[in-house]
Order: C-alpha cells, then sequence, then structure tokens
C-alpha cells in the first residue's frame, strides 16, 4: 500500500469513528439540528474534501461530469434534504450523507488498491532494465551506464547480476534465469559462442560477454518500450466505454434534475400534494446510483490485467486493441524456418559425388562464404575449418537458384535444381528429405549435399492446443522444397501447407486465406525472419518469435512470443479470450445492476443507503473479477 492509500485509510477510519461517536451522542443527548450538521461536517470533510476538491476544479475547467460531482451533488443534496425536514417537523438525519462519502471512499481505496496489484506484473517486469554494465580496465571492473557500452565490446557479468545488453558468450559457462523474458523458470545453460539476450539474471558462472547491440536496441529495452506503449493502444470495447461515459454522465445528471423538479410540478398542477424534500431526496439517491466507476474502471483494469498476466507468460501484446482482435483469431498462418522448425540447419548427407566429400564440404563452404543464410552457414560448419576468403571471386548470387563463382579459380555452382538446369548440367535427383544443394565445378556435376531442419519439441502438440482452443484452420507456408514442406506439414499436423514461395507470394497467399475466412474471424501469422516482416503486417494480427526473431519481423508484429515456443500461441488466444469474457461479463453486470437499482431509486424503493452499497459493492465485484485477468498460467 502506498502513501497515498495509507492517508485515504486513515481518513476512513478516522471519519468511520467520528460517525460512531457522533451518532451515539445524537442517541443519547437528542441534539439539536444545526449542531448535528456542524458536527456530522467534521467527517464529512474529512473523508470527502479531495472528493469536493476534484469536482470544484473540474466546473471551473468546464469538464462538469464525472463521479466527483455526482457523489458531491448527491451528497450536498441529501445534507440540504436535512436541512429542509429540520425546518418543516421532518427527520433532520446527516448520516446518509457522510455515509455516502465514506462508502464511496471505501470503493475507490479498493480499486486503488486492485490496480496497484495489477500493475505489479508490469512493475516486476520493469525489473529487467539494468542499472550498469561491467567492463575491465587496468585487471579492474569498472561499473559505467549500459548507454555508454559500444557494439563488440567485452562486458563482464558476475552470478547474480543483469545481463546488460544482448551478445555473445566468448568465455565461461554459467546458467541464466530467463522468467522475466519468457515467464519460464527452468534455467538455461549458455557457454562459448552461445547468444544471450539482455534482461537475463546470470545465477552461477562468471561469463564474459562480446555486446552484438547497443543498450536501445537491445531485447530488454525492446520490452520495456513494447510494455509501456502498449497501454495507449486501446480496444474497441475501451472506446466504447469512453464515449459511453461521456454522454451517460450528462445525461443521468439531467434525468435526476428532472426528476427533482417535473414530479413536483405534475402533482401540484393536478391539486395533489407534494413534498419536494421526498423528490430531491429521489434525485440524489439516483445520482450515487448512476455512477459510472464500476464500468469506467474495470473494464481498462480487465485489459491491463490481461497484458500484465501474459507479458508475465512471455507473450508480449502491444496493446489492448490486439488482445482482442487475438480473441476472434480462427486462422493461424505459420512461416516454416524458426516457426515450426528450429532453424538449425545441418548437413546430414553427401550423395552422388565422384570426389572426396571433404573436397565438396570445401568448394560448397568457399562459394558460400560471404553469405549469412542459414543453409551457408550449415555448410561452412560442416567443413569446419578457416576460410581464407582471397581464394574466392567472381562471386554472383542468382535469386532463387543459388551462387557461382571461383574458388582456386575453378568454377563453382552451388544451388537447386533450377541452377543446375539453367546453367545446362545433368544431376541427380535426392529422394531425401531436407534442402539439397547440388554442386558443379568446371561445368561438371559434383554431386549434392542434403541439408536438414529439426522439428521444434512442442511443435505437433502447438497444432492440437490451437485446435482445442477453437482455432478452426492451421496453414503452413516456406520457401523450402514440396518434399520437405510435405513432410514437415504431414509430421505436424497442419491443415494446409504451400511450398516454394518467395516472401511476395506468402503475402499473396494471406490475402486469399483472408478472403477466404470470412468477416467476423481474424487470421494471424507467426514468423521469425526479416522477410516475414511484410505479411506480419499483413495479417488481422502478426505474431513474431522474440528471441530467435529478427528486429524487423518483430517490429512489425502485434504480438512477441519471448522463448519461440509455439505452444505459447495457444497460451496466447486463451488469455485473449479470458480478458475479454470478463470484460463483457463487468459490462453485462454493472450495467444490469445499475438499471435495475436506477428504476428501483426513480419509484422511491431504493434509498440511499441501498444506493451506495450497490454502487461499491458492483465495483467491487467488477474489479475482483478484472483482476481474474492476471491468473493464466494454468490456461
Amino acid at each position: 500500500m502506498n502513501k497515498k492509500q495509507k492517508n485515504l485509510l486513515f481518513r476512513i477510519i478516522t471519519a468511520a469513528i467520528c460517525v460512531v461517536l457522533i451518532h451515539l451522542a445524537d442517541h443519547f443527548l437528542s441534539m439539536p439540528w444545526y449542531a448535528k450538521l456542524i458536527l456530522y461536517m467534521v467527517p464529512y470533510l474529512i473523508v470527502g474534501y479531495d472528493i469536493l476538491k476534484k469536482a470544484w476544479h473540474g466546473i471551473l475547467n468546464k469538464q462538469v461530469f464525472d463521479e466527483s460531482f455526482l457523489m458531491t451533488v448527491a451528497t450536498i443534496g441529501a445534507i440540504g434534504v436535512g436541512i429542509y425536514n429540520a425546518f418543516h417537523g421532518g427527520d433532520d438525519d446527516y448520516l446518509e450523507a457522510v455515509a455516502v462519502m465514506l462508502l464511496y471512499q471505501v470503493g475507490e481505496l479498493f480499486q486503488s488498491y486492485a490496480v496497484g496489484k495489477s500493475r505489479k506484473n508490469i512493475s516486476d517486469l520493469m525489473d529487467i532494465r539494468p542499472d550498469y554494465a561491467n567492463i575491465e580496465q587496468d585487471g579492474q571492473l569498472v561499473r559505467v551506464d549500459p548507454d555508454e557500452v559500444e557494439i563488440g565490446s567485452i562486458i563482464v557479468v558476475q552470478p547474480g547480476e543483469k545481463i546488460p545488453l544482448d551478445g555473445v558468450v566468448v568465455e565461461g559457462t554459467s546458467s541464466l534465469n530467463t522468467a522475466a523474458l519468457t515467464g519460464e523458470s527452468v534455467p538455461r545453460d549458455v557457454s562459448v559462442d552461445h547468444s544471450v539476450l539482455s534482461g537475463c539474471i546470470n545465477m552461477t558462472g562468471v561469463l564474459k560477454i562480446r555486446t552484438t547491440t547497443e543498450f536501445d536496441e537491445s531485447t530488454a529495452s525492446k520490452i520495456l518500450d513494447l510494455v509501456e506503449n502498449a497501454a495507449s493502444r486501446k480496444s474497441k470495447s475501451e472506446n466504447f466505454i469512453s464515449k459511453f461515459a461521456k454522454y451517460y454522465t450528462p445525461l443521468v445528471c439531467y434525468a435526476a434534475l428532472a426528476l427533482a423538479i417535473i414530479p413536483p410540478i405534475v402533482l401540484m398542477v393536478m391539486g395533489r400534494p407534494a413534498n419536494l424534500a421526498e423528490w430531491i431526496y429521489r434525485a440524489c439517491t439516483f445520482l450515487v446510483i448512476s455512477c459510472p466507476c464500476a464500468v469506467v474502471i474495470s473494464i481498462p483494469l480487465s485489459f491491463f490485467a490481461g497484458l500484465g498476466g501474459a507479458s508475465n507468460q512471455g507473450v508480449l501484446v502491444k496493446g489492448s486493441n490486439y488482445l482482442e482482435t487475438l480473441s476472434e483469431v480462427k486462422y493461424v498462418v505459420f512461416d516454416k524456418t524458426g516457426t515450426i522448425t528450429k532453424g538449425n540447419f545441418e548437413v546430414t548427407a553427401v550423395h552422388h559425388s565422384p570426389i572426396p566429400e571433404e573436397e565438396l564440404l570445401y568448394y560448397a563452404a568457399y562459394i558460400e562464404a560471404n553469405s549469412s543464410h542459414p543453409i551457408s552457414l550449415s555448410l561452412k560448419k560442416a567443413y569446419g575449418k578457416y576460410i581464407d576468403q582471397s581464394k574466392v571471386t567472381d562471386v554472383q548470387e542468382i535469386s532463387g537458384h543459388g551462387i557461382v563463382g571461383k574458388v582456386d579459380g575453378r568454377e563453382v555452382a552451388a544451388g537447386n535444381t533450377k541452377l543446375m538446369t539453367r546453367l545446362g548440367i545433368p544431376y541427380h535427383d535426392c529422394h531425401h528429405v531436407g534442402t539439397i544443394v547440388h554442386i558443379a565445378i568446371d561445368g561438371q556435376y559434383a554431386g549434392h549435399i542434403v541439408i536438414s531442419d529439426e522439428l521444434k519439441e512442442n511443435s505437433k502438440e502447438a497444432m492440437k492446443q490451437l485446435k482445442a482452443a477453437g482455432v478452426t484452420k492451421t496453414v503452413m507456408l516456406t520457401g523450402d522444397a514440396e518434399s520437405v514442406a510435405a513432410n514437415v506439414a504431414k509430421e505436424v499436423g497442419v491443415d494446409e501447407y504451400h511450398a516454394g514461395l518467395l516472401p511476395a507470394d506468402k503475402v499473396t497467399w494471406v490475402e486469399k486465406l483472408l478472403e477466404e475466412k470470412g468477416e467476423k474471424a481474424r487470421l494471424a501469422f507467426v514468423g521469425d525472419g526479416i522477410n516475414d516482416a511484410p505479411v506480419l503486417s499483413r495479417a488481422d494480427i502478426g505474431i513474431a518469435m522474440g528471441a530467435m526473431g529478427s528486429d524487423a519481423a518483430i517490429e512489425a508484429a502485434d504480438v512477441v512470443l519471448m522463448d519461440d515456443d509455439p505452444m505459447k500461441i495457444s497460451k496466447a488466444i486463451k488469455i485473449s479470450r479470458k480478458c475479454i469474457g470478463i470484460v463483457h461479463q463487468n459490462i453485462v453486470f454493472a450495467l444490469g445492476v445499475k438499471l435495475l437499482c436506477l428504476i428501483l431509486g426513480a419509484l422511491g424503493i431504493a434509498n440511499m443507503w441501498v444506493a451506495i452499497i450497490s454502487d461499491v459493492g458492483v465495483m467491487i465485484v467488477a474489479v475482483l473479477n478484472a483482476i481474474r485477468a492476471l491468473f493464466v498460467k494454468n490456461l
């Protein structure tokens, strides 16, 4: 509980004690009306001075109609009714007016505390922000601001410290606590050549890390930016509530005024007795009941709790509008590499080579020396030796085909069957599953290399969970060969696949699927590569793999999965649906109870005690229901 909340709690307790003492004194001493009025004003001002102040500032700023104005008018009206009754022999009771303000502040305290609890997940996430980085100077560790560390610098991270910038381990082994990023409590072991992300906590050994990003571009900074900006992207439900409150509050104020004036006038015209104080009292009760705080507070709180609960599970949603869209997803479209598969390509076989396998890998690795494509990296890894790039000349990459050039002065071509056909070189087909790289040397076929990618452990189960979550169709789009795509699609259980696609082809297929799915359903695309950015933007909602995904993909996406686990897609959908369900429950419950009580108040059946208890009760129930959106671990 913060200082402001403690102050409000102290005022509530003080005012409540005063009310009890005054009520007892009046019971035994039968005080005159003016003495009771003066005494009751003490707890009224103690507990409600800030509400009166807000209402006054609202009037001065021409922003009159809000909850503070409603409470001020209602309680002052009730006090006025008490004074009127004192002069006309009625009940000069001021307890109701003080009780209304007191119970309203109890509701405000509860709401403030609940919002604070829901913010805890977000503030915990903010703990990933590193305070410093260690660099070595003259054999000593010196703490510097992470902003001052340049790319390529060597930083030292000791046990218990946060990793301040993304990088690659150059010395040491350790276990990392990645819970703040991924929501998973299982430590991750790292050693030399392993990539590490800022925001993780080093648990055991000392690590030396070569930084690969500046602080502003590090994973921790990007996550914090995403979370901090999420609240600014409002959902349709939140926008509806904002518009609703804008028109609802002045409407009920005018309705209360009409209730206080019109019935007495009508009764007097009809020659019947009209008790003005009674109708003013009904109008004040009407105002108390009409206070929309349960709806206005609980809806944004529900979304805020949903965003916080999702982030705690390693699912970063960039705004409540995306959370709402995610709840309507019926089609999920996947890229293959790095999304369904690990993207860890390895050479698994060499076929039909008239020269030694090591020699074939030598030419393949050298001709691919300047490429950073995963296939090229796997060839260089399989060769496993130092590559002298001065031996490579006249390299030309042919889009969609492969690479040609000279290695040691010999003409070398490496690519797919299209390249061999283009060069007029007869080749051998391969019936193994994987990416096939055909090699030709000096115009003669030299064999082919089979490169395979592993499925992610959870890919198959992820498809089952998506079906269980109500997704009606799963589709895989890939640039890989038909045989590779067919094998992966069959193994993981996607409903449909399309192979041999360029980035533009993926956009075309997503547009076709957008037309097919219907107006009410939504389509999500899941990808990780820079070439996925266009299609991530084109889908109704884009989901990027955050740990291994490219910066462009993460920037274009609406949802980021911090641990690259495809199982988190169904969890994200379930979280969003739980959150939206809670929002709808609160809207129906709060407005339904409000409508019923407004009718009862206008008819004189519900008094001010019933009004304030129902108002505070509805708000407490709605806020407690909203907080349920935080608890998503077991979805």
